[in-house]
């Protein structure tokens, strides 16, 4: 079997037929098949876990740890574009063809255990990331954390950001509950950096329950600032004069500063100088979290997925000031709550472009249209249907005028598919026409 897969499409074509379930949490499976592997990290290993704010967190400790001189290895998901965005070894997305032995390796490992697409393709990452070593590793938890496939990996500091309520049929209807299943990648005497300020008190708990080295914003660590500079204070460190990370939004300051924790609380196994936190945060870039793209209309691309994820969104949009008429380009999973997420951003929308996604989980974008209209009170703002996020796109570029403003947003699939061939770069129909 292993001999008949080639690339790595073979593979993800392979790994998606393995199981009947997409999501199926728990560990027994995969760590049996990691113990077979031998899977032993050597290095320093962060892991990342929250509602949101995950992946801008690992990409500020990416850039941080870069420019200290470090060799970093990433793993996150989903990917906007590309699997092999999946993982980064020294700031690079790996090359399909460097992952075919280690899914090799993991199918011959896992003989008669099934593993869902998810635990399969992450056990062949982990075992890339662990062969390459790097001096530390940063893992992006999927799903949750307790029961997650990353959660087989003893984190040497685990990083909770911001929890609010997402994937509730699996990990519960309340923060308490989702907080419990978050808390799940914290480990004895280890430090446990929580940059939610006002986290659910199941974390709290947990970490002392389990005697982790708690940090929590507000007490262990905290920020201050102005419009022109900030400021990290922490465990007896300070970082003054700091420009704002390079990541936009508001919420980036509190993933910045549990990154500034994490590595200060690393810092005997990994030191850092200054200067890498100043560059670093400078200079990290993430596709797709609050990435306007200039031209004109203006671009807004942002993964946002959930209610709390669309609420920083709307503030973001907010801040940018005024832009006569505003398109949302917008797909979403199906088992999103889609009613907060349309009253939040709502006001703010003045012509929105429903579309479908390749995906069986998406909402059908005849429904998204059906449910945004029940739920409309503004006359002056329209709808339409669309097959794909580029069609969407089209009709959004047809319609505005250079002073407009197009976002994309809702899920991975919907900025992905707009990413597909490269970052739009809109010009209006004034320019094209050589007026």
């Amino acid at each position: 079997m292993p001999g008949s897969m080639k690339t790595l499409a073979d593979w993800l074509a392979h790994a998606e037929q393995q199981h009947p379930k997409t999501i199926e949490l728990g560990l027994e499976r995969v760590r049996a098949v990691a113990e077979r592997l031998r899977l032993t990290f050597h290095c320093p290993v962060i892991t990342v876990a929250g509602t949101n704010g995950k992946g801008s967190t690992c990409a500020m400790l990416e850039s941080i740890l870069r420019h200290a001189g470090y060799r970093t290895a990433v793993f996150t998901s989903p990917h906007l574009v590309r699997f092999e965005e999946r993982l980064r070894l020294a700031g690079e997305a790996i090359e399909g063809a460097e992952l075919v032995p280690h899914f090799a390796a993991v199918e011959t490992a896992r003989a008669e255990i099934p593993l869902t697409y998810f635990e399969l393709t992450t056990l062949a990452i982990l075992r890339c990331m662990a062969e390459s070593k790097p001096d530390v590793a940063i893992l992006e938890v999927g799903l949750g954390g307790r029961l997650d496939a990353v959660n087989i990996v003893d984190a040497d500091c685990a990083v909770i950001t911001s929890i609010d309520l997402d994937h509730m049929d699996y990990l519960g209807t309340d923060r308490e509950s989702i907080g419990f299943e978050k808390a799940g990648i914290l480990r004895k005497g280890r430090p446990a950096i929580v940059s939610d300020p006002m986290p659910p008190q199941s974390v709290i708990d947990h970490a002392r329950e389990i005697d982790a080295d708690l940090w929590r914003f507000g007490h262990d660590f905290n920020v201050s600032g102005d419009k022109q500079q900030w400021g990290w204070s922490g465990r007896g460190r300070r970082y003054s004069g700091l420009a704002y990370p390079a990541l936009r939004g508001a919420n980036q300051l509190l993933n910045a500063a549990g990154v500034l924790a994490a590595l200060e609380a690393l810092r005997p196994r990994l030191p850092i100088n200054a200067q890498a936190v100043r560059t670093g945060l400078a200079m990290v870039e993430l596709p797709g979290r609050f990435q306007i793209v200039p031209g004109e209309p203006t671009l807004v691309l942002d993964v946002a997925h959930n209610a709390h994820a669309v609420a920083a969104l709307a503030e973001n949009l907010d801040a940018m000031g005024f832009y006569p008429t505003t398109h949302a380009v917008f797909g979403v999973m199906a088992d999103k709550d889609l009613a907060p997420m349309l009253a939040r951003i709502g006001p703010l929308i003045d012509r929105w472009y429903f579309t479908n996604l390749p995906t069986p989980r998406a909402a059908a974008a005849a429904d998204l249209l059906a449910q945004w209209s029940a739920q409309n009170t503004r006359k002056d703002a329209a709808g339409s249907l669309h097959a794909d996020p580029m069609a969407a796109l089209q009709a959004a570029i047809d319609a505005a005028d250079p002073a407009d403003r197009i976002v994309v947003f809702g899920s991975f699939f919907t900025v992905g598919g707009v990413l597909a061939h490269g970052t739009p770069r809109l010009q209006a129909k004034h320019l094209l026409s050589g007026a």
